[in-house]
């Protein structure tokens, strides 16, 4: 099986804030720091550090360098990431005392994604392989159906969410990794098993987890049955790269052994070790750190 994540390469400026900027608000940062990022970029990293032969698929602008030098640095294959003559994408990164973060996410090069690119990057993948997508490039349901006609295996994070997931064919998503408030969204409902319920009914073919932040994940498989996970209890520094800590992590041990609960297991770890630590890429675990825990 080949992995590919189709996504975002971003350059995150982390201002270290005591409280997010109210409206009307002048504030002072601590500190600023300038990180690799991307949802994109961040989950082919976990699978990476999960294991796997990683390819990567997406744009950069003419400031790009340091994404593609990280790429090489992790073993993941850019050859599909190309470089155009405008500007990579970023994102605004506010940081408070408590470790939460709030984003400002500007496309970029990510918007700069064509039909093209994506039947170029497609023919080099076939039948059983992965895809990974989420919400920060250009022609996303393009993508998805697709790659959903090569029998490529579809996992999907609609985030972050807006009016384009609703043009998103959800007859072609294998695995569908949403948070709360995604689910919330997608559902119309609040509560986590009512978010699950409905999504089985809209969706019965779709593999389901469901992210609930300090109260942990639920995986519902498509056949109904629930899989249910805690968090793995850290000091939260920096909370940035924990969702795609998770999706990486999970799709990894649940495509390699197919067994729910040790997947939401080893991807809670994985989660919880990269809160504890600062930036999206350094704070990514490598396998042998979340072994050492799960046993």
């Amino acid at each position: 099986m080949k992995m590919v994540v189709f996504g975002s390469l971003n350059i995150d400026k982390t201002y270290t804030v005591a409280d997010f900027v109210r409206p009307g608000q002048t504030i002072s940062a601590a500190k600023m720091e300038q990180f690799c990022g991307g949802k994109g970029f961040n989950q082919a990293i976990a699978l990476r550090r999960a294991g796997n032969e990683v390819f990567f698929a997406g744009a950069v602008g003419q400031d790009g360098g340091m994404l593609l030098d990280n790429l090489d640095r992790n073993g993941i294959d850019r050859r599909y990431v190309k470089q155009t003559g405008g500007a990579t994408g970023h994102a605004i990164i506010q940081l408070d005392a408590k470790g939460q973060n709030c984003i400002i996410i500007l496309a970029g090069a990510n918007g700069e994604i064509t039909p093209e690119d994506v039947e170029s990057t497609l023919a080099g993948f076939g039948a059983g392989d992965l895809i990974v997508l989420q919400n920060e490039i250009s022609c996303v349901e393009l993508i998805i159906c697709r790659a959903h006609e090569k029998g490529m295996i579809v996992a999907f994070n609609p985030s972050p969410y807006d009016e384009k997931i609703a043009a998103c064919n959800m007859a072609c998503v294998d695995y569908l990794l949403v948070n709360e408030t995604e689910g919330a969204a997608m559902a119309g409902v609040d509560a986590p098993e009512a978010i699950l319920d409905v999504l089985h009914a809209r969706y019965p073919h779709l593999n389901v987890v469901l992210t609930l932040g300090g109260d942990g994940s639920i995986f519902q498989s498509s056949n109904g049955q629930r899989f249910a996970c805690g968090v793995h209890p850290v000091q939260a520094v920096d909370t940035t790269a924990a969702g795609d800590n998770f999706t990486g992590y999970f799709l990894s041990e649940m495509l390699r052994h197919g067994e729910a609960d040790r997947a939401l297991h080893m991807a809670s770890v994985a989660a919880g070790i990269a809160v504890s630590r600062k930036g999206a890429e350094p704070s990514i675990p490598m396998l042998s750190e979340v072994k050492d825990i799960v046993g």
